[in-house]
Order: C-alpha cells, then sequence, then structure tokens
C-alpha cells in the first residue's frame, strides 16, 4: 500500500530499493524558497544500516507489513535452529546463516523476537542481556580485583567471553548480546 509523506511516523515499517526499512526518525522542512520536503532517517532492518532521504510531498512510499513473533528456543539439530512460537505453538526451524552471531548466546527456552517479511525472516533480536553460566575459565587468584585485567571465559552456551580475573568457573555472568561484553556478576 503507497503511503503518501505525511503519514510518515517514527517506527513505521517501509520498503526502499526493495529491502525493509524502519523509520527511524523524520522532519518536516518548510524552506523560505521552494517546495517543502521530509528528510527521513531508516534503518535496514536486516544489516541495521542508517541512511538519510529526502522526500518531496507529492512522493509515495511503500508501507512493508512486518509480522514479528516471539519465539522460544527449543534445540538445535545440525544447522538448524528449532524455535517455538509462543502465540500458536508451532516449530519454526532457522538455519544458522539466518541467525548470524546471534547464536553465540541461545541457550534452552531462551525468548526472542523474529520479524517476517512476506514468510521470510528478516531480523532476530535477543533481549539486551542475559545471564548464562561460565563453563570453563582459568582459577582466579585470591587478591585479584575488576581492574587488574582481563581473562577469557568459556559460557555455556561454548562462546568465549573476557571476563574479570575474579570470576570462577560455575559463575553466572551477565552479558551484552549487542556486543558480546561481560557486563556484572548476576
Amino acid at each position: 500500500m503507497a503511503l503518501s509523506i505525511n503519514e510518515l511516523k517514527s517506527g513505521l515499517t517501509i520498503l526502499v530499493d526493495g529491502q525493509v526499512f524502519v523509520v527511524v526518525s523524520y522532519q518536516h522542512v518548510k524552506p523560505g524558497k521552494g517546495a517543502a520536503f521530509v528528510r527521513v532517517r531508516i534503518k535496514n532492518i536486516k544489516n541495521e544500516n542508517v541512511l538519510e532521504r529526502t522526500y518531496r510531498t507529492d512522493d509515495k512510499i511503500e508501507e512493508a507489513f512486518v509480522d514479528v513473533k516471539k519465539l522460544q528456543y527449543q534445540y538445535r539439530a545440525g544447522d538448524t535452529y528449532h524455535f517455538m512460537c509462543l502465540d500458536t505453538y508451532e516449530e519454526i526451524a532457522i538455519d544458522q546463516k539466518q541467525l548470524g552471531n546471534t547464536i553465540n548466546f541461545l541457550k534452552d527456552n531462551l525468548e526472542i523476537s523474529a520479524a517476517f517479511y512476506e514468510g521470510q525472516l528478516v531480523n532476530v533480536t535477543l533481549p539486551t542481556s542475559i545471564v548464562l553460566k561460565v563453563t570453563s575459565t582459568q582459577t582466579g587468584i585470591r587478591g585479584d580485583t575488576v581492574k587488574t585485567g582481563t581473562k577469557p571465559a568459556t559460557i555455556e552456551t561454548g562462546f568465549t567471553v573476557q571476563v574479570p580475573l575474579f570470576i570462577n568457573e560455575g559463575d553466572l555472568i551477565k552479558i551484552d548480546t549487542r556486543t558480546g561484553e561481560y557486563v556484572e556478576r548476576a
């Protein structure tokens, strides 16, 4: 469905050059000379690139109907990850390539948001931070503090994170899923 420029609002998903974008911000500009226009900042849902576009008031934009589903991680079978839709209880299988780096933080029963456009997965959003158990790391030495350095630690998903020296095997730690960095001991 074609939208008028005046119908734009933050959070709206639109099609630009065949790709799905979400409107981050928009500004209606009326210059002293010439016709009014709208300056729009849009973010690609798939790769999160941000673009700035300018549209005249008579331009039309195609709206993209994105279906966002709450999914719960169930299990992995080879390169396929299986999720359960929390609304319909149907099982959805997603290939490892489509999930990208999110596989580093998937643990049983973790709830995620998945955006689908025309039946195809376009984006997976994890919670901002998750609590995971440290499965292996070097033992800490008495007197180690937060400011003296870091060491590698393997978490229950198999991902390696840099943690402070006082973290030991079996500790629960909070990790920022956007950056993959240690936040705090849980």
